[in-house]
């Protein structure tokens, strides 16, 4: 009952995966697309908000030195001094024009950055840096820089990555001939725009990078499920395939003495009929042991297994698993070679597992023996103060780095090419695996492809 439930809950299993299979190439196309589009839609909107964030400082920069200039202006039109600077400018004509103080005359470096400092902050610019510079057009000596910040020159130099604004700075009351005397101008400079916008974004930029992170994260998670989906369908696929060949062998020959049975010359004949009732039993003891197998293994997987836990010798337990294949290796021409060298070899296990797991690691080294090679197999052990050290090596196929990856998987078998002759429903080493580690130990192995494989098991020791 158990084992047609687990056959019936495993081909619902494979039907499903069947399913994902199908479907895994439209999946991947569609999760591509939306996650390039969503990308693409993160990168427009950090640039747009860059270009943004810049257009919103250059207006606001104009607003700054509109208003600055404008304070600068009221108070030179509101102040005239005691004493008049005069200069005939136009002697034709006769007349004197008395001029106002100018801005620079009136106003030291640190105070024009006060000034600016002040009107950053009420329109939401205190973080960003600025340089500025006064300077003063004379229609007779010229433009010169009176008051500046200590890098305007560097700042205004560079035109392709800061900011600059500029307004004029003519007193109210300067009118006619002597208007166009003395003038000023105020010119603020934002350096590194595109620096100083990141930095004052970095948070807004830090969510979006971080949430595409996290998309790309669940993309790569899904496909790496899909495609562990997808593996798991074609192992199980092949377990089918296996199981299926594996019971269809001996029902066939238990068919076959059935029917012979019912001849009646082999009726009459005591002989023969305890013949076919020995293969009869034979095979059903076969079968029973692969439905076994399979139990063991779903078992191990739900961790529901009673381990029947007792002080066991590991080298009586090698030594009959290597009697039982004495005849399996003399007619291959094989031979096991046991160096028991541990002088503690008591463990605490349940005998019937560790002589099932130590059967599963001999009989692959008979199995994958290489074509026209006799196995060569060497079993030893090697005593520590808690544990004991076992080691399986062989001379067989050996494995590659990929196959050595996935052996301990459920459901894996190794690939063999064209050849089909390794039967087997790709349990046994999961299921070692499985005993090793409910016993409190480790397991590894090695290989090296057409040379052989090394298993070494490292177990507790059992003390009194």
């Amino acid at each position: 009952m158990n084992a047609s439930l687990s056959f019936f809950t495993l081909s619902r299993q494979v039907v499903f995966l069947s399913t994902v299979k199908r479907v895994f190439a439209p999946i991947t196309v569609l999760i591509c697309l939306s996650l390039i589009g969503i990308i693409f839609i993160q990168v427009s909107w950090i640039r747009n908000m860059v270009q943004l964030r810049e257009e919103q400082i250059k207006h606001r920069l104009g607003e700054v030195t509109k208003v600055v200039t404008d304070e600068l202006m009221e108070q030179s039109g509101a102040y005239l001094p005691q004493g008049y600077q005069r200069r005939k400018l136009l002697e034709g004509f006769g007349w004197d024009l008395f001029t106002t103080p100018t801005v620079a005359s009136r106003h030291s470096a640190e105070d024009l950055r006060k000034r600016i400092a002040k009107a950053f902050k009420e329109n939401d610019l205190n973080t960003i840096p600025f340089e500025f510079g006064l300077y003063t057009f004379d229609r007779f000596s010229g433009n010169t820089l009176q008051k500046s910040s200590s890098r305007f020159l560097q700042a205004q130099q560079d035109t392709a990555h800061n900011f600059y604004a500029g307004r004029a700075i003519t007193a109210p009351n300067a009118t006619g001939i002597g208007a166009i005397g003395v003038s000023e101008a105020l010119f603020i400079v934002v350096p590194d725009v595109k620096t100083v916008v990141l930095r004052s974004l970095r948070w807004n930029i830090a969510v979006s990078i971080l949430f595409t992170l996290l998309i790309l994260s669940a993309f790569y998670l899904t496909i790496r499920t899909m495609l562990q989906q997808k593996k798991i369908g074609e192992m199980k696929n092949d377990f089918i395939n296996n199981m299926t060949h594996e019971f269809k062998t001996p029902l066939a020959t238990i068919s076959l003495a059935v029917d012979a049975m019912r001849n009646d010359k082999v009726i009459q004949d005591r002989e023969k009929l305890g013949y076919f009732s020995s293969i009869i039993k034979e095979e059903n003891q076969r079968m029973n042991r692969q439905v076994e197998t399979i139990l063991k293994a779903s078992q191990f997987e739900r961790k529901d297994v009673d381990l029947n836990l007792k002080a066991v010798s590991l080298h009586e337990t090698v030594q009959q698993v290597v009697d039982n294949f004495k005849l399996q290796l003399e007619h291959v021409g094989g031979h096991i070679t046991l160096f028991l060298r541990a002088s503690e070899h008591t463990v605490l296990a349940d005998s019937v597992h560790l002589s099932n797991l130590l059967n599963n690691l001999v009989d692959n080294a008979v199995k994958y023996a290489r074509e026209n090679v006799p196995p060569q197999i060497q079993i030893e052990t090697i005593g520590s103060d808690a544990s004991i050290v076992l080691r399986v090596e062989d001379n067989g196929m050996g494995m590659s780095r990929d196959t050595l990856k996935r052996i301990f998987d459920k459901f894996y078998r190794a690939h063999t090419g064209n050849q089909h002759n390794v039967k087997g429903f790709g349990l046994g080493l999961s299921y070692v695996k499985n005993v090793t580690e409910a016993l409190g130990g480790k397991i590894k192995a090695d290989s090296t492809l057409g040379q052989g494989s090394v298993f070494t098991l490292e177990l507790p020791l059992h003390r009194n």
